[in-house]
């Protein structure tokens, strides 16, 4: 299982750039996160937890003299592994890291008490490393990114199989089903049809539309009935002229 660093880690602490969106951050290339990957992949797997800490659960990942600390989210839509700190043991030390981050720890407490009514009673305060707003930011951005990307692919092969044969073609896509109909009438009107099945979240049914080469973006209206049948209850669909151009663009695989 892949493991992602949390944004504080990936620059504070790893000192890598922020990749684009399009890269998920656990495909960054970095021995600790492979390592921690690893561990990870079987969940039969023993982890060694980081004892010192006492006020969440984080487990050791070790290689090399890279050293970290990994925090298991069961909170999210699904669990997700996070890289939450890391560091390098100095040559001649132990687990000068862990001895570290267990002294941060408890600075942190410190402080937190001392601005807080309500004094913690645990030994260490180290939720400041877990993934934050931000992270949770990024992984939608990226989620985003690549739903984007597989609708432009999903799109122009619906029309590509459309154009060939005059028939609907249609995809599942996460939580919904995309089908197109593109019927040309000899080099003169093309239309196309968009169909969506299922819950769609706000804003998508625009996206869909938009990713539809050829179609002019004010040009998409409602349809109540498909060309070969009426609609059924969780459809929505969606008609628009296509620039011949662009189809035949399309059908020659010169998009």
């Amino acid at each position: 299982m892949a493991v992602r660093p949390t944004l504080r880690c990936l620059r504070e602490d790893l000192h890598l750039p922020l990749p684009p969106a399009s890269t998920s951050l656990d495909q960054v290339d970095h021995p600790l996160l492979a390592k921690a990957g690893e561990q990870f992949a079987d969940p039969d797997t023993p982890h060694e937890r980081i004892r010192s800490i006492d006020d969440v659960v984080l487990f050791k990942v070790k290689i090399g003299r890279w050293r970290g600390a990994t925090y298991v989210d069961q909170a999210a839509d699904e669990a997700r592994d996070w890289l939450v700190a890391a560091g390098r043991r100095e040559d001649g030390a132990v687990d000068d890291f862990y001895a570290a981050l267990h002294t941060q720890a408890r600075a942190a407490r410190q402080r937190y008490n001392a601005e807080q009514d309500k004094p913690l009673t645990t030994d260490a305060y180290s939720r400041h490393l877990l993934p934050g707003q931000d992270d949770q930011d990024r992984y939608l951005l990226e989620a985003g990114t690549r739903l984007a990307k597989r609708l432009d692919t999903a799109v122009r092969d619906l029309v590509r199989g459309s154009l060939r044969d005059g028939h609907e073609h249609a995809v599942d896509l996460p939580g919904f089903r995309l089908g197109l109909l593109v019927r040309a009438d000899h080099g003169h009107e093309t239309y196309v049809a968009v169909r969506i099945t299922g819950s769609v979240p706000t804003g998508l049914t625009a996206v869909i539309l938009s990713r539809v080469p050829g179609c002019a973006a004010d040009g998409w209206f409602p349809e109540y009935a498909l060309p070969e049948r009426h609609l059924l209850p969780a459809e929505q669909a969606w008609s628009n002229l296509m620039d011949p151009k662009a189809a035949a663009q399309l059908f020659d695989g010169q998009d």
